[in-house]
């Protein structure tokens, strides 16, 4: 095979490796990156004793599991528009380990569903959120829920509990 040769299948093998890039969801890293904040976030609900959730670290702040309930409310709220069905019903008033928990989980899951169902086509519909598309309040979501990670960490560090991200090794 001469060297031009060479070069043509390679660049052929190439481009059919870049087709296959493209071919899956142009959504892929938006949903690991809101996949390993999820999963931290639901870390630290489950990690923080029962005792604690209802911890401020100074009287005005919101306590640990109203930090927990306001995330699993804003997610309802963002990923139910991200999947253009009817905002959910408010859970920022649960104080109970157990109940936040399981709200948490309840919109993790919704906001995988809407992760998984965006497509090029509805990524660009506009929603009822501050006139987002449905990948804007997607993308915020994720802003949102990495901040209020960030938040809850130092209650966890207060409380002498290490935060998830810091006790696991990183991928």
């Amino acid at each position: 095979m001469n060297p031009y040769s060479k070069a043509l299948v390679a660049a052929i093998s190439m481009g059919g490796l870049l087709c296959a890039q493209t071919a899956s969801s142009p959504y892929a890293d938006l949903k690991k990156l809101y996949g390993a904040v999820r999963d931290n976030l639901q870390k630290m609900s489950e990690q923080m004793p029962e005792e604690n959730y209802g911890f401020k670290p100074t009287p005005e702040m919101r306590s640990f599991g109203e930090l927990m309930a306001h995330v699993a409310d804003v997610q309802g709220t963002l990923c139910s528009a991200g999947m253009g069905t009817p905002k959910p019903p408010s859970v920022a008033s649960l104080t109970k380990k157990a109940d936040v928990v399981a709200a948490l989980k309840k919109s993790s899951e919704l906001c995988d569903a809407a992760l998984d169902a965006l497509t090029p086509a509805t990524a660009s519909q506009v929603t009822p959120v501050r006139g987002l598309t449905r990948l804007g309040v997607l993308e915020f979501n994720f802003g949102h829920s990495e901040e209020e990670y960030g938040y809850g960490s130092p209650y966890m560090r207060l409380k002498a509990e290490v935060p998830p991200s810091s006790a696991a090794p990183h991928k």
